[in-house]
């Protein structure tokens, strides 16, 4: 019984989102999605809220659902990732890497970036003023990039590494980062016309056009819109369903056969992390290594079972499977998990930490804002800010953030602004941003050491920036 009131709670609470959403027009102008505002719903509902004024006796949401929705982030999260890459086309490496090539590397400049900024101020500031974990300089890039789904799906790494809190942040650093993403991201859309960065916009009044009618689309066809956005940015060029056959199934469900898909590939990943704790445990912890894959959730390996699926289904099928229709299912519980996760947040974390989280946040946040203004038009040769402000969007927040914002500055997709961040996609999603590097992260700090970490990330940032400028100079350069 007490599963079914916890589901019910949910659906009660993404209602009320919606509903709160189509009634105040500030959440409809920062984009904010109603699965977030339910998830404060409930938030202010439970027992860190609402008890907290009426005393020990009212208690409106039980402990045990609180328990119950704990539980949902890490098993809804290997869905989200499972989905990424099932019914997707995936173009050969060589392919993406010509058309975005410079997006790839801006793209990674900040991602890895968020970790060497995050770790550095952790190191000098945050540890000797504050006392705060050396994993903290870490959720730069776990909330901004990695969103919501993320941080909450990284719950039981916090908890196995002693740091329970650390979702909590992270939770908080993804909402921040969801807002600033907006806000900042039109400020540089306006500071973008008046200098005469943008090619398509070419004044103030056609910008707040773009914003008041994607407003309005956001309110009336929400979930729709993020989901056909989102499909035709991260699957290049795709076929239209007149020319793309869609596997016809006749002994089941389609819904069914979908979630099979999404069952095997959580299950190849499964087997994957199983082998890799292994030999780990086999040839390395014998060796006095320290174990690592004890720590990494599942979500990451699901991604790449995702592609080992679609690939596989391609020799035994005939017809794609629906990307629609696996979008829907991925939106479906990514929704499920960011109210879930907020619902279950514990504020106390957050307002004990609340000035270290802010210096972190705002470190970040002039990072990812200077590396756009700064380093977005000597990596990319063509409609710079267009390409960036995708990359940028979705630095701060999550994707939907960079493809809204790309929207704005591209409504009818006149750049090559979509196509180049769906391709940088296929060589960015499954190392940052969600993707394995940011699961294994937090472990990685833990295991080896901030030190340590901040030298790789270090390297690494320093080798997509230099590359991105000579990729930048190849193309620019006049032919001998």
């Amino acid at each position: 019984m007490e599963q079914l009131l916890a589901f019910a709670w949910l659906g009660l609470a993404l209602v009320a989102g919606k509903l709160i959403r189509k009634r105040l027009a500030f959440l409809r102008s920062l984009f904010i999605p109603a699965s977030i505002i339910g998830g404060f719903f409930l938030l202010l509902l439970g027992p860190e809220v609402l008890q907290r004024f009426t005393g020990e006796s009212f208690e409106l949401i039980s402990e045990d659902t609180l328990r119950i929705w704990s539980g949902y982030p890490g098993f809804l999260i290997n869905i989200v990732f499972a989905c990424l890459f099932l019914g997707k086309t995936i173009p050969g490496i060589k392919d993406v890497w010509t058309k975005a090539g410079p997006q790839v590397a801006l793209s990674h400049t900040i991602a890895w970036g968020q970790y060497v900024v995050g770790l550095t101020v952790t190191a000098l500031v945050l540890m000797p003023l504050f006392d705060v974990e050396p994993m903290f300089g870490a959720l730069i890039e776990i909330g901004f990039i990695g969103g919501h789904g993320t941080a909450a799906g990284l719950g039981d790494t916090f908890r196995e590494l002693g740091w329970p809190e650390g979702q909590d942040l992270a939770l908080g650093v993804a909402t921040i980062g969801l807002i600033a993403g907006v806000l900042s991201g039109i400020a540089l859309v306006n500071w973008g016309v008046k200098k005469g960065h943008t090619r398509i916009l070419t004044n103030a009044r056609q910008e707040q056009e773009q914003i008041e009618t994607l407003s309005h689309e956001m309110v009336t066809i929400e979930d729709d819109l993020l989901l056909e956005t989102q499909n035709q940015a991260q699957t290049p060029k795709p076929p239209t369903k007149h020319s793309q056959k869609i596997i016809n199934i006749e002994s089941m469900e389609p819904l069914s056969f979908h979630l099979a898909y999404i069952g095997l590939a959580i299950g190849v990943g499964a087997i994957i992390l199983t082998a890799l704790k292994w030999m780990e445990k086999t040839l390395l912890v014998p060796l006095g290594m320290p174990e690592l894959f004890g720590h990494v959730p599942l979500f990451p390996l699901a991604m790449i079972g995702g592609i080992v699926v679609e690939k596989l289904h391609h020799k035994f099928f005939d017809g794609h499977l629906d990307r629609e229709l696996i979008l829907k299912v991925q939106g479906g519980a990514l929704d499920l998990l960011i109210v879930s996760a907020l619902g279950s947040l514990t504020l106390s974390a957050i307002a004990d930490a609340w000035m270290p989280l802010a210096i972190l946040i705002i470190t970040g946040m002039l990072w990812t804002i200077g590396v756009f203004v700064w380093l977005a038009p000597r990596m990319l040769s063509d409609y710079w800010f267009e390409r960036g402000m995708g990359d940028f969007g979705q630095s701060l927040g999550v994707t939907a953030t960079g493809l809204l914002l790309m929207r704005i500055t591209d409504p009818k997709a006149e750049t090559p602004a979509f196509e180049a961040f769906g391709y940088k996609q296929l060589l960015f999603e499954p190392l940052v941003g969600g993707g394995l590097f940011t699961a294994v992260s937090v472990p990685l700090v833990h295991t080896f050491g901030l030190i340590t970490m901040l030298v790789v990330t270090s390297i690494i940032t320093l080798f997509w920036l230099f590359l991105g400028l000579y990729l930048k100079k190849k193309t620019t350069s006049p032919p001998t």
